[in-house]
């Protein structure tokens, strides 16, 4: 019998190898989803920063618009002039948006009368339907 079987030591060595592999593999996987995650965390916390300065400058300018409308010059004039213009067009929107609605309010109301309903007896051949084509 023999002290050392060549054999199971070369299989228990290739099984420490592969073991070994199987272990840098992972431990490899786990290293780059942690790399994926803290890239994902940092984009999102530049969007959220984004979105500060972004909102910050409509604050800024809406600040702006009030305090300065008046004695703007330059670009800064154009800039205020094209925001009173599109001011100036929403108003005159909604004012015919609430006439459309009044109307309609006032179209709901109309009465159906005797001469709006269509006798049984009449015929269908009477009736002449255009189409298109």
């Amino acid at each position: 019998m023999a002290f050392f079987d060549l054999n199971n030591l070369k299989d228990k060595v290739n099984d420490m190898d592969i073991k070994g592999k199987v272990t840098n593999l992972a431990n490899s996987g786990v290293a780059q989803s942690k790399k994926l995650a803290e890239i994902a965390t940092l984009k999102t916390d530049n969007m959220a920063e984004e979105d500060i300065i972004r909102r910050s400058y409509v604050e800024l300018g809406k600040i702006y618009y009030n305090e300065m409308n008046a004695i703007a010059t330059g670009d800064l004039a154009v800039c205020c002039e094209k925001i009173t213009a599109a001011k100036a067009a929403i108003e005159t929107n909604n004012t015919r948006l609430e006439e459309m609605k009044n109307r309609a309010d006032v179209e709901d109301e109309v009465e159906i009368t005797e001469e709006d309903i269509v006798d049984e007896d009449t015929d269908d051949d009477d009736i002449i339907v255009e189409t298109k084509e």
